[in-house]
């Protein structure tokens, strides 16, 4: 009867040990697993139009755009949707009649499409962007425009 009971005893233990490791390795998972952060989410873009992808077989292309201190972007235009993060820098870009904003290292912004603008570095060192442009092989991520 006692062997009976230690048998038991220890049936229970390592089932309590089995359940308690069980649990700790969930946790210790769960602390591993990946945490997201969003940054934007919007189905129009910075001048306030709604995002429309274009025509075509889809094309993305991720480039880290530099401009040194006192350079412009010079006039241009985006024929596809263009998620931007400001990694350095303050830049300010001119949207004519739509206005000027400025933005800063740890904005995101979602681009105007088809709408000219010049962005220009006004701070006082380098401007880094991360550039996403959700494009096409039917459409140019970044088109040079005469001043409006």
């Amino acid at each position: 009867m006692k062997t009976r009971w230690a048998r038991l005893r220890l049936a229970g233990g390592l089932a309590g040990g089995l359940i308690a490791c069980s649990m700790a390795s969930a946790e210790q998972a769960q602390r591993l697993m990946p945490t997201v952060e969003p940054i934007l989410q919007s189905a129009t873009d910075v001048i306030g139009q709604p995002l429309v992808y274009p025509e075509g077989r889809a094309t993305v292309t991720a480039v880290i755009v530099h401009l040194e201190e006192g350079v412009s972007t010079g006039w241009h235009q985006h024929e596809v949707p263009f998620f931007a993060q400001m990694l350095e820098g303050e830049l300010t870009v001119d949207y004519g009649t739509k206005g000027r904003r400025v933005y800063v290292a740890g904005d995101a912004l979602l681009e105007a499409v088809n709408w000219p603008h010049n962005g220009s570095n006004t701070g006082s060192g380098p401007v880094r962007i991360l550039a996403v442009y959700m494009g096409s092989d039917t459409a140019k991520n970044s088109v040079a425009v005469p001043h409006p």
